[in-house]
């Protein structure tokens, strides 16, 4: 008998009885464990077009068939086989060990496109009749006033101060002209940005609690005023270093080959106006820019941004409205009733995360990126597979992630600060102005938002503890979307709108 695994290299069309028994006889041994001698032929040599059941469609050659330039055990390509001595009832159909694609050891190896888009399916066929069934019994339940109403020509006050927020940013250049030039000194500058950004968070919040405004209003005056408090802290935390890099250059203390330093222009009010349109909360002289911009894209990206806006706007007022409405304080009524609640309010609140998700990040934020020709357009990477709670808050929002890396976390770090208390720090700085964004437009400060936030804290120790101790990439991330989406979001709606419906009948 020949050798295991020895390789053919031509099969005759005149006698190919015995090369094809010696074909199979090699296969056959280099597919199956020896018993008696417990040898294994390498995987190479047993590659053939009947093992595997997706065989390619071999191609035709003179009524011969290509053996798809399989490889034998010494590298020589076996030749062409005969069609009619294929597939023969004594070749051999198992040739190794082998694994369900369900089971544990290969579901991770294989695509499972196939059954997302089944869930995909399912979830629209289902939810199609739950909508169907629900306008069926509650009519259409979206007001006239929902997009606009009578009551929001007074919330006039806010946007006054919406529109006289770019003050603080041009203070801001004009504090940066000064020191440029010499006129005033570096302590002074410092005092001079704590000024100006603190004013412009404070003044928001006084126009805020000063009027009766809408919840909406206030919160989306808070939004802007935040992001500018960012964008400030940013450009005098950048130009602060551009300044610290360029003396210690002029000294000699290091060389300037080893810093990245693009401050050439000085400073400039046309980049300072950049940023402040930009979509990033990171000064800096010059961005990464694109070559043009595609119209036609950004066309499709508005009417995308649209149509599930509106499909936000109907979840709220067809779904949440009425659940919430017909609740108890979670805190107060009955256990069992806020728990069912909660359940029933998490697949609309979910639904409304994810859509403000996609219609902000990705939609929003990539057409003022692409208006603007904003190069850099990481605004978020695949938080849906975070492992763990760190994971996530360190790719679902990519703007706020840098920023806080940049301006918080390393320069703690630098100036000796343990890796936990930055981190500890980051996430207090992240709270607090999640409380200013919804406790101040809601009139209320009773910090829901801060301890949802803070209790993230020891939700990363948790998650980062099973991560380690099971290596399961499972565990994290069904922890995080149980408690972030399934009880988290709801219990803060529930909590934000009982008070705000006592705090209105308080003041009735």
């Amino acid at each position: 008998m020949a050798s295991d695994c020895e390789a053919i290299t031509l099969v005759s069309e005149a006698s190919p009885l015995p090369d094809l028994r010696r074909r199979i006889a090699d296969s056959s041994a280099s597919a199956c464990v020896n018993d008696f001698g417990g040898k294994r032929c390498s995987d190479a040599a047993a590659r053939d077009p009947i093992e595997n059941d997706d065989v390619r469609v071999p191609e035709k050659k003179e009524g011969l068939v290509l053996n798809d330039g399989d490889q034998g055990e010494r590298g020589v390509g076996r030749s062409d086989v005969p069609m009619k001595f294929l597939y023969r009832a004594s070749a051999p159909a198992h040739r190794r060990v082998k694994e369900s694609p369900l089971s544990s050891d290969a579901i991770f190896k294989q695509s499972h496109a196939g059954l997302l888009n089944l869930c995909i399916v399912v979830l629209v066929a289902v939810n199609s009749r739950l909508i169907i069934e629900n306008l069926m019994k509650y009519g259409l339940l979206i007001r006239t006033g929902f997009w606009f109403s009578s009551r929001s020509l007074r919330d006039w006050p806010l946007l006054m101060c919406g529109l006289s927020l770019p003050i603080f940013p041009f203070s801001a250049f004009l504090v940066e002209k000064l020191i440029q030039h010499k006129f005033i000194s570096e302590p002074l500058v410092i005092t001079l940005h704590v000024i100006l950004t603190s004013g412009a968070v404070l003044y928001p919040v006084f126009v805020i609690l000063r009027c009766e405004s809408t919840v909406v209003s206030g919160l989306t005056l808070m939004l802007f005023a935040c992001t500018v408090w960012l964008k400030l802290v940013s450009y005098a935390h950048t130009n602060y270093d551009l300044r610290t890099l360029s003396n210690s250059v002029d000294k000699g203390d290091v060389s300037s080959i080893y810093l990245n330093l693009d401050n050439s222009q000085g400073v400039s009010f046309r980049n300072l106006v950049y940023f402040m349109m930009a979509p990033t909360l990171c000064y800096q002289p010059s961005y990464p820019r694109t070559t043009c911009i595609r119209k036609g894209w950004v066309i499709r990206q508005l009417v995308k941004w649209v149509i599930f806006t509106g499909v936000t706007g109907f979840i709220i007022e067809q779904y949440i409205n009425p659940i919430v409405q017909n609740s108890q304080h979670p805190l107060k009524g009955n256990f069992l009733s806020g728990i069912e609640r909660v359940l029933k309010l998490s697949v609309p609140t979910l639904y409304v995360w994810l859509c403000m998700f996609y219609c902000f990040f990705h939609l929003w934020l990539n057409i003022l990126a692409e208006v603007l020709r904003f190069g850099d357009r990481e605004f978020y990477k695949d938080w849906w597979n975070a492992k763990t709670v760190e994971e996530y808050w360190r790719m679902w929002n990519m703007p706020v992630h840098k920023w806080m890396i940049r301006h918080i976390y390393f320069p703690c770090l630098r100036n000796g600060i343990p890796k936990g208390v930055a981190v500890l720090i980051s996430f207090l700085v992240s709270a607090i102005f999640h409380e200013l964004c919804i406790a101040v437009p809601c009139h209320i400060f009773k910090f829901w938002a801060f301890i949802g936030i803070m209790f993230q804290v020891p939700l990363v120790i948790l998650t980062n503890y099973l991560q380690n101790k099971f290596r399961n990439t499972m565990v994290g991330n069904t922890i995080f979307w149980l408690f972030f989406s399934i009880l988290g979001q709801p219990m803060s709606v529930l909590l934000y709108y009982h008070d705000v419906m006592n705090r209105k009948v308080r003041i009735e």
